[in-house]
């Protein structure tokens, strides 16, 4: 069963990415939640083209990528899932659960480190928020997450069917939670206690600094209550707060070319966790 299932590997990625991608698109379309700054055209060919140089640079690099560690890892007995008798179950949800704890401890480390800020920033850098913006990742970012994935998954001894579950439903909930899509706010007030909202995550997305270092779950909103990293809401209100960071408010949306080259030609700011004083006072018109 399981070898059946990862033989399909690449169409269920394929599958879940359109659908969810369809959904979302339509979803926002029907109900945005906030009036978009900028035409969908500027933004989305660079961000979905970024996203397609992403997906080539993995699959040349690693082509079997974390399932096919994972299935290393069971046959040579490596990781703490092989240690013992552990229960099928406890091992699949187990894994998935520890998956997105180092995936919440990766994102922050990315906005503690200066140079991984740099890389980074890539995604926050969008003037808007939608779902596009859920695939805006620079390739030397996703290289390195890999290699970070790749690593916990040994550690682990995950099995290949819980990784792949993990990475469909880590891309889906990356979909989702960029949604420009409104929910009922008391319906997000209960489905944030289950998975992370377009609501909990757009606070990240704030030019505030600390707003944008706040929120950091992709896809369980756990951690972010458990570690003090949460923040309810965005100070301005969704509909009025400003999306981007502070160095590039005044351009209009970046090309691909200019994405691409953006870690080496701007600097990180005060952006980076405790990089200088959290400044709560800084006004809009001044960036």
């Amino acid at each position: 069963m399981e070898e059946s299932l990862l033989g399909h590997e690449p169409l269920l990625r394929l599958a879940s990415f359109l659908g969810v991608f369809t959904a979302m698109a339509l979803w926002e379309w029907a109900a945005p939640r906030r009036r978009p700054a900028w035409d969908r055209r500027s933004r989305w060919v660079p961000n979905l083209g970024i996203a397609a140089i992403d997906t080539a640079a993995i699959r040349l690099l690693f082509p079997a990528a974390a399932v096919g560690a994972a299935a290393v890892a069971s046959e040579r007995g490596w990781g703490l899932f092989q240690q013992g008798d552990w229960s099928g179950p406890l091992v699949f949800l187990g894994s998935l659960v520890a998956l997105d704890l180092a995936v919440y401890l990766q994102h922050v480390v990315f906005h503690a480190v200066p140079a991984l800020w740099r890389l980074h920033l890539v995604h926050h850098a969008d003037l808007d928020f939608d779902v596009t913006t859920g695939l805006r990742f620079h390739p030397l970012e996703i290289v390195l997450s890999m290699l970070w994935k790749i690593g916990v998954v040994v550690a682990l001894g995950a099995p290949a069917a819980a990784v792949l579950a993990f990475e469909v439903l880590l891309n889906a909930t990356s979909l989702f939670n960029h949604g420009n899509a409104r929910i009922p706010l008391r319906l997000d007030r209960i489905l944030r206690w289950i998975v992370v909202t377009p609501d909990m995550h757009r606070v990240h997305h704030s030019l505030l600094r600390r707003e944008t270092n706040s929120n950091f779950g992709f896809n369980l909103p756990w951690w972010d209550r458990l570690l003090g990293t949460y923040r309810a809401q965005p100070a301005a209100g969704h509909a009025a707060m400003t999306i981007g960071i502070e160095q590039l408010q005044r351009d209009p949306p970046l090309g691909l070319g200019r994405l691409l080259a953006l870690p080496f030609r701007v600097d990180p700011g005060r952006y980076p966790i405790n990089r200088g004083p959290d400044d709560d006072t800084l006004r809009l018109e001044e960036v």
